[in-house]
């Protein structure tokens, strides 16, 4: 984009994001928005707030630009709002994981994230669904999941927060059973988690699908299969390392604990109804889950 002036920003602040006020952030924004004599507009989200009512805020509003301000669910809404439409998506990550900004090399302060939003580099980038649920970092089924729900009804937010619920649920996670269906190939598993990436993380630099890419086209998919549960720590600080080769699927699956696949769509039988989330929140688990890539749905704000 060549001039700002043309542009108009619509600011999306979830006012329970992380673990700061966001009296700040809203003084910051106004001062910069009015400095660049842009039109914009602050809406602050509450329970009530889906993607759809957004989306017609922001078109009524004439939005160029809706710009998320919190966190990993915060994008996830707002993502939602924008893609498939001519507005571009912005990041203020205010929030506890920032998943998605920081895979896209987004700036954690709000000042630099805001120069990012000013100079406007569009990037296409993609976003996947899960049933009928839309998602742009990360979905999971399993002991990630359930994490991510007891997070969920925590009134404390913050990496602390999460490290503690995660400790807890480990020592109570048991693998469950599932029929996973890439590319036509078809096997059956218990595994304690399957990840299904676009983003390479889960936030706070724990990278997850090392290889992941938000513009390939491509979903990372990583089972880890049972396995003692004393082993299970150190398989995962493997795949966070990078030290898991991507397989191909005429591997014989029973030869690693974690196996890492990149495909354009996945087919979960959750035959025990493990828990899911989408991008960290929790949702209802279905049996029958599939997983399809949205390519270049979405306009990103990259620096």
């Amino acid at each position: 984009m060549n001039s700002i002036m043309r542009r108009r920003y619509f600011f999306v602040i979830n006012p329970k994001a992380g673990t700061r006020s966001k009296d700040g952030l809203e003084k910051f924004i106004r001062q910069q928005a009015d400095a660049d004599g842009i039109d914009y507009h602050i809406f602050h989200t509450s329970p009530n707030t889906n993607a759809y009512s957004l989306q017609h805020l922001a078109e009524e509003f004439d939005a160029t630009d809706v710009i998320a301000c919190g966190g990993d669910g915060t994008v996830n809404m707002v993502a939602a709002a924008v893609r498939n439409t001519r507005m571009n998506l912005g990041i203020i990550p205010v929030g506890s994981g920032n998943g998605l900004g920081r895979t896209a090399a987004l700036p954690l302060k709000p000042a630099q994230a805001y120069d990012v939003i000013r100079r406007g580099k569009v990037a296409k980038t993609d976003s996947f669904n899960v049933n009928r649920h839309f998602a742009c970092m990360l979905a999971g089924i399993g002991f990630d999941a359930a994490v991510a729900e007891k997070f969920s009804h925590s009134s404390k937010r913050g990496l602390m927060t999460y490290t503690t619920k995660t400790l807890v649920e480990f020592f109570k996670a048991h693998p469950y059973q599932f029929e996973v269906c890439i590319e036509n190939f078809c096997f059956f598993t218990d595994a304690f988690f399957i990840s299904v990436a676009n983003s390479n993380q889960f936030g706070n630099n724990v990278t997850i699908a090392p290889l992941a890419s938000i513009s390939d086209g491509l979903l990372d998919i990583v089972i880890v299969q049972k396995m003692p549960k004393a082993g299970l720590p150190f398989a995962l600080m493997r795949q966070i390392r990078g030290n898991n080769k991507l397989r191909s699927l005429a591997e014989t699956i029973g030869k690693n604990h974690v196996l890492y696949y990149q495909a354009k769509s996945i087919q979960v039988r959750n035959l025990q109804l493990a828990p899911l989330h989408i991008d960290g929140d929790p949702v209802q688990t279905e049996e029958s889950l599939d997983f399809t890539m949205q390519q270049g749905s979405i306009n990103l704000l990259v620096p």
